[in-house]
């Protein structure tokens, strides 16, 4: 037998409501640090699917905003681990689309990678003081689900696709600095000139 998908989708537990509402709802939430031992707990985690039909999920994600979009300690995407809600919800700024606007995306998936990468500096809202070159995917496609429920497939290049990987990670309970160590035992060759796209090296080893 078959079930929908938001029959599986969990809505929030009563801890996860509490953090949701705790302080003042009209600001933003606290982003979680990776240098306190309790919260690298939560960023390394791997996330669940959310009913879009949750309560409290609007305060989640206008909270979540307030926080990536912060003039001081904001960025380009942040997913909801950060602010210590393992579920699948994450916000992008959509350098690819005219006004470069955030969007929000609910229980979000990578289905396709392309073999060409492209190195990229990246820094994160949870680990201080640190930035370090990445190689990621230079085309992704993505499923997800509105804030209607509505599932979407699409595809996307270029440094948005980055940051859809790099917020897509935190979800899975993988930092930057994870992807960084992992490729450390990785070669990748440049295909132009000046060196920003790359195919992986298949290893003998």
């Amino acid at each position: 037998m078959l079930f929908p998908f938001f029959s599986l989708a969990q809505k929030f537990s009563k801890s996860e409501r509490e953090l949701i509402n705790s302080g003042n709802t009209s600001e933003r939430m606290y982003v979680i640090q990776s240098d306190i031992e309790k919260e690298l707990e939560i960023l390394k985690s791997v996330s669940k699917n959310i009913n879009p039909k949750a309560k409290n999920l609007d305060i989640l994600i206008s909270r979540m905003y307030l926080a990536v979009t912060h003039p001081t300690d904001g960025g380009v995407g942040i997913a909801a681990p950060q602010v210590g809600i393992n579920r699948n919800i994450i916000w992008v700024q959509r350098f690819d689309k005219p006004s470069e606007p955030f969007e929000v995306y609910l229980n979000p998936k990578i289905v396709w990678r392309s073999e060409l990468m492209r190195k990229g500096a990246e820094g994160c809202l949870s680990i201080p003081n640190t930035r370090g070159s990445v190689y990621r995917h230079y085309a992704i496609e993505i499923e997800y689900h509105n804030r209607k429920g509505k599932k979407h497939s699409e595809k996307i290049e270029g440094f948005t696709a980055v940051i859809f990987q790099h917020e897509i990670d935190h979800l899975n309970g993988i930092l930057f600095t994870d992807r960084i160590k992992e490729q450390e035992h990785k070669d990748f060759y440049p295909i132009n000139n000046p060196k920003e796209l790359y195919l992986e090296q298949e290893s003998s080893r």
